[in-house]
């Protein structure tokens, strides 16, 4: 078995290559590496059954002879005696010994590598298995879940169980510590503690844990928790190379921290496990992160009486047109103002599934428009998968199209190509505008609150210059699947989170009529923390719409 770890190991290096990446941005390309490990266990198996049949083999040999050997062995000259016993002597030593020679070397993993290396191009690299695992503590972050909820398995909504061994949790406070992340270090690290102390196995030594959760503390700015961890290494590793030097390192920071406060003895250590708001989170570039967060997890929505008192459900017929007027759509108001609609029905479940189809073979990682240099590139904070789709790929397309064209009035003609979308782990799109901007107008009549959040965003004024249609008028999505957990769609400024309904599709204008952005609809797609979140996009820009949606003689009209 030994061997055969080590085979394992070397074919895994082998062909090992960086071709294959960003696989754990979508759920959908990742369900085929499912049917490939089932392949691929298939062929180990049978690796297996082979090398037994071989080995049986080998022992009905090694046992015949060994009886053989202690008869001939107990008197030479009379074995030999016999006539047939020195003949089948001679063939024995000169045949049989080079066929059990053969035997011994014939290699029954040739099948099994042959097989590794068709599959091995299709499997994640280095980035995907970092890629998800940060994508495991957005997840904790987001929704606020401490390692040991993930460690366990304490999801809301999941089907299957998943457990998280102290190698894992280990590793993931390693992957957070390379990335000096010691908020995210400290908490997987101490997970792995806690799971190695209440006495579960374990590869990875409790000294390498103490090691990197000590100095992660001592990053952190706990420095008589920093001693404590230490002293616990230097208790199990006397001769750790670097544990003496920390301790000695670490004691003296708090001694002159002490003295500076003037104190003579410090206080004794928190003995509490670590928690989720043990530190406090460090800050990052977004500014309305624990907003849009708390939105995220069901918390801070702005859905009062008065305004659910505005919001009505109706038939939508578009205007009396012809496709709607036997069947009309199902309308539902979502939010007030500025006004967001959900309209029900929108996609059967064969046509979700033909846009699915179409859209899995050009599936590749989204991307965002870099406002430096106009060019499109891949961002930490759109973690998805997208293929744009023509209404020549496919009938289901074209209808898609012109029902979209019915139900909101204004032409597809010049909008952009059916975007199709889907989530990977803890896939997301953190707050962004679907419009483009143009240079802040001090004049814009805004309020204190949105004025810091337009401020801190580049400006994008010619992101859609090329096309020739104008701006993004309007943003008509479509959600293609449920999600268990997570995956709303939110806009901090105003408060309001729109959960993910399969066959429905919500509406709303990101242009005032005066050709304005209305900066409100600043928006996000939550991480998706259970389930394939599939959505499709379809932006509809400026140009025809001049006689669908007159212009407005205010500048906020």
């Amino acid at each position: 078995m030994a061997a055969f770890l080590a085979l394992t190991l070397l074919t895994l290096s082998i062909f090992s290559s960086p071709t294959q990446a960003e696989i754990f941005t979508s759920i959908g390309q990742m369900t085929d590496l499912i049917f490939t490990e089932r392949e691929l266990v298939k062929s180990l198996k049978e690796y297996i059954e082979a090398e037994e049949l071989k080995l049986e083999a080998v022992k009905s040999w090694a046992n015949k002879l060994d009886t053989l050997t202690h008869a001939s062995t107990s008197d030479p000259e009379g074995f030999l005696a016999h006539p047939v016993n020195a003949y089948k002597l001679m063939k024995r030593l000169n045949t049989e010994w080079s066929e059990l020679e053969s035997l011994v070397l014939q290699d029954p993993s040739d099948g099994f590598i042959s097989n590794m290396s068709v599959h091995r191009q299709y499997f994640p690299d280095e980035e995907d298995e970092k890629g998800a695992a940060k994508a495991l503590m957005r997840l904790q972050d987001t929704y606020k879940l401490d390692s040991e909820s993930f460690s366990k398995g304490k999801l809301p909504g999941v089907r299957y169980n998943a457990l998280l061994t102290v190698d894992d949790c280990f590793d993931m406070g390693k992957l957070a510590y390379n990335e000096n992340d010691y908020y995210h270090a400290v908490l997987w690290m101490q997970q792995a503690l806690r799971q190695m102390d209440s006495g579960e196995d374990a590869k990875t030594p409790k000294a390498d844990i103490l090691d990197y959760l000590s100095y992660s503390v001592y990053q952190m700015g706990d420095l008589p928790r920093a001693i404590e961890l230490t002293r616990r290494l230097v208790a199990i590793d006397p001769s750790h190379q670097r544990a003496g030097g920390n301790l000695r390192y670490f004691e003296r920071m708090l001694s002159k921290e002490l003295r500076d406060m003037g104190r003579s003895q410090q206080e004794l250590t928190d003995e509490r496990p670590i928690q989720l708001d043990t530190y406090e989170r460090p800050k990052d570039y977004l500014p309305e992160r624990e907003v849009y967060e708390a939105l995220c997890r069901g918390e801070g929505i702005k859905m009062t009486v008065k305004r659910r008192s505005r919001l009505f459900c109706r038939y939508q017929d578009g205007n009396r047109n012809p496709r709607l007027l036997l069947k009309p759509m199902k309308e539902e108001d979502e939010w007030d103002s500025p006004h967001i609609v959900r309209f029900l029905e929108a996609l059967s479940d064969e046509e979700i599934e033909k846009i699915k189809e179409l859209a899995k073979p050009k599936l590749a990682r989204a991307t965002v428009r870099d406002p430096k240099t106009g060019i499109l590139t891949v961002a930490n904070y759109r973690v998805s998968k997208s293929a744009w789709l023509e209404g020549e790929d496919d009938p289901v397309i074209a209808r898609v199209n012109q029902r979209i064209e019915d139900i909101t009035g204004l032409t597809v003609d010049t909008a952009e190509l059916l975007q199709v979308a889907n989530y990977g782990v803890g896939g997301q799109y953190e707050p962004h505008y679907d419009f483009s901007r143009r240079p802040f107008d001090s004049n814009l009549k805004v309020d204190g609150n949105r004025l810091a959040t337009y401020l801190n965003y580049k400006d994008e004024p010619d992101a859609f210059k090329t096309l020739g249609t104008g701006n993004r008028v309007a943003t008509f999505l479509n959600y293609m699947s449920d999600v268990e957990a997570g995956g709303a769609t939110v806009f901090p400024d105003f408060g309001a989170a729109i959960w993910p309904r399969k066959g429905t599709a919500v509406f709303w204008y990101n242009l005032f009529k005066s050709g304005e952005g209305d900066y409100r609809t600043r928006h996000a797609a939550c991480p998706v923390l259970v389930g394939s979140k599939w959505v499709s996009n379809k932006w509809i820009h400026e140009r025809g719409q001049e006689f669908r949606r007159p212009c407005g003689l205010t500048e906020v009209d």
